[in-house]
């Protein structure tokens, strides 16, 4: 079995290119993950996810769990098997789901009582039955169980709720044991405040771990302020780790996110959107819902290859997203993980050629023209 493994193949700036090798294939960093919630990427087969350049795809413990449980999984094979995707899958530890979704939960030093927003039906999360899960689910990467408080909070409750999660880091880590292929990213926390950052970030590389993400941003603080950190937080992780920025982002946070170290990204922002008649574009955001593309024959993009640009008209998706068409969706969400992907190629070409300044000011001067005039 191939061992997990990171190589640093170049730099530009702050911004890394890399490899991750997994027992089911390598993945390109800077590297975007497409989210899976319940085994599926929303509108999506597994092959056009892969068709869009997505060498991993994001699944959630918190939700597997509740439906269909990771036990029936795990004996119809496993998650990989169970939604046809043969490449690797990061699974969350399902803390954020459980602070964000369930009702009625109630936190311990152990860990957190919940009732699923699904029927109401009562469970326990803890650091080993996160593992266990995740185990039972099978995925390549797996993340350490741990506590995001909303933000704003106070300073105490942020140091305590980091605190707690270091502990359950610690848990995290035995309860994973020895599973060769297989990789345990811990997770910085510590809100906005950069001592407990540095802090957050000593305790993980004591404990040590395969990855390391950094949690606790993208919930609300805005982008300047998760720049700020992000201008200290990467470079208190071990450099030869990768490091994965959790639940970001916007394309502009994406590129200020790798152009300050980070490595790995995931949000369910690219498909929500294409649900919603949100595309992404090179020329900024493009609502399809508007009148003004009612009579457009010209594509989305005409530079994007995606099979929305390329059979499609802007008059087509504006119809089809009126008239509730489902693949409305399909092909929004088609086009924004290409977009995407193609964006993440970009940036590494870019890195790769030394050139990451001279990437990200174009990136910004294109965005800055908006969308083709109306017809």
């Amino acid at each position: 079995m191939t061992p997990f493994s990171f190589t640093l193949e170049a730099r530009s700036g702050g911004a890394r290119l890399g490899r991750i090798d997994t027992a089911r294939g390598a993945i390109r960093t800077p590297a975007f993950m497409p989210v899976g919630t319940a085994a599926t990427v929303k509108a999506m087969l597994p092959e056009s996810v892969a068709a869009t350049g997505a060498d991993i795809l994001l699944g959630n413990t918190y939700h597997l769990m509740l439906r269909p449980t990771a036990e029936r999984i795990d004996r119809l094979g496993g998650l990989h098997r169970f939604m046809n995707w043969s490449k690797p899958i990061l699974t969350d530890s399902g803390g954020f789901q459980v602070m964000s979704l369930a009702g009625l939960r109630k936190l311990t030093e152990k860990g957190v009582t919940f009732k699923s927003h699904i029927d109401g039906s009562k469970h326990e999360l803890t650091p080993e039955r996160s593992m266990e899960i995740q185990r039972l689910l099978g995925s390549d990467i797996v993340m350490a169980f741990d506590e995001c408080p909303a933000l704003p909070a106070s300073r105490d409750r942020i140091a305590e709720s980091m605190q707690l999660s270091m502990r359950w880091a610690a848990r995290s880590r035995d309860a994973f044991g020895d599973r060769p292929g297989h990789a345990l990213f811990g997770i910085m926390q510590g809100g906005l405040e950069k001592d407990l950052r540095e802090e957050s970030a000593r305790a993980l590389t004591e404990i040590g771990f395969e990855g390391y993400a950094i949690g606790g941003l993208a919930v609300g603080e805005g982008q300047e302020a998760m720049f700020d950190c992000l201008d200290y937080a990467p470079g208190f992780l071990p450099e030869d780790r990768p490091r994965y920025l959790m639940g970001v982002g916007k394309p502009d946070d994406i590129v200020g996110a790798v152009k300050r170290g980070v490595d790995m990204m995931d949000c369910v922002l690219p498909s929500r959107s294409g649900r919603t008649g949100q595309a992404w574009t090179r020329r900024g955001q493009v609502n399809i819902k508007n009148a003004r593309h009612m009579d457009d024959s010209r594509p989305l993009d005409e530079a994007c290859s995606c099979p929305a640009c390329r059979h499609y008209s802007r008059a087509y998706l504006h119809h089809v997203y009126r008239a509730g068409e489902m693949i409305s969706g399909m092909l929004l969400t088609w086009h924004n993980l290409h977009y995407y992907q193609e964006l993440m190629q970009a940036m590494r070409d870019a890195i790769a050629a030394d050139a990451f300044d001279a990437f990200e000011s174009a990136f910004h001067a294109q965005r800055a023209e908006g969308d083709i005039p109306p017809l």
